[in-house]
């Protein structure tokens, strides 16, 4: 997949157009800013305190590109009268090798944009196109993981049409809690 892929989700009656594109270090501020959210922190693996931590966030974001194996989008939304987009939120394909039938896919919302279907929409376009693109390589499903106590994920997983699969075992320190395996498979 070439780094130069960008996504577009159409807007509808309810919410505004979504621009899925590589991380780019003009986005540190944003990330710094929208790492400051304590519902953010909660979830979140890695903490972004500073510029110093958003840069190596990012250029971790961009080996992976490089790298071919994870593909973290920022999600951007289209704000009415505005000249530039609105960073909301991130998304990402990670575990993607060829010929495993198997990838994961992961996302958050930043606070000022939960409840608008941000993640829904992001996670849908990354879906269509880790199948569209990787499916000839052998992948047949994606794989969402989030902890059992984070109900909003479970909720995005739904709408998505990730179906529960099971319960996984707490894995500290990375995964303090009980966590819910959701799966689609590429004929859902």
């Amino acid at each position: 997949m070439s780094a130069l892929v960008v996504l577009q989700v159409t807007a509808t009656l309810a919410a505004p157009a979504l621009v899925l594109r590589p991380w780019r270090m003009e986005d540190v501020a944003a990330l710094v800013e929208m790492s400051r959210d304590p519902a953010l922190r909660q979830w979140a693996s890695t903490a972004v305190d500073n510029d110093a931590d958003g840069a190596r966030w990012v250029q971790a974001q961009q080996r992976g590109w490089a790298a071919g194996d994870r593909f973290g989008f920022a999600v951007l939304e289209a704000q009415p009268g505005a000249v530039r987009e609105q960073l909301v939120g991130n998304v990402v394909l990670k575990e993607v090798t060829s010929g495993r039938p198997a990838a994961e896919v992961g996302y958050w919302t930043a606070a000022h944009a939960r409840g608008r279907g941000v993640a829904p929409r992001a996670l849908e376009a990354l879906t269509s196109l880790a199948f569209d693109t990787f499916e000839a390589d052998g992948l047949e499903r994606l794989e969402l993981l989030h902890q059992v106590d984070n109900l909003a994920s479970c909720r995005v997983a739904r709408k998505s049409r990730y179906y529960f699969d099971s319960v996984l075992p707490a894995a500290p320190p990375t995964y303090p809690r009980d966590g819910h395996l959701h799966i689609r498979r590429t004929d859902a």
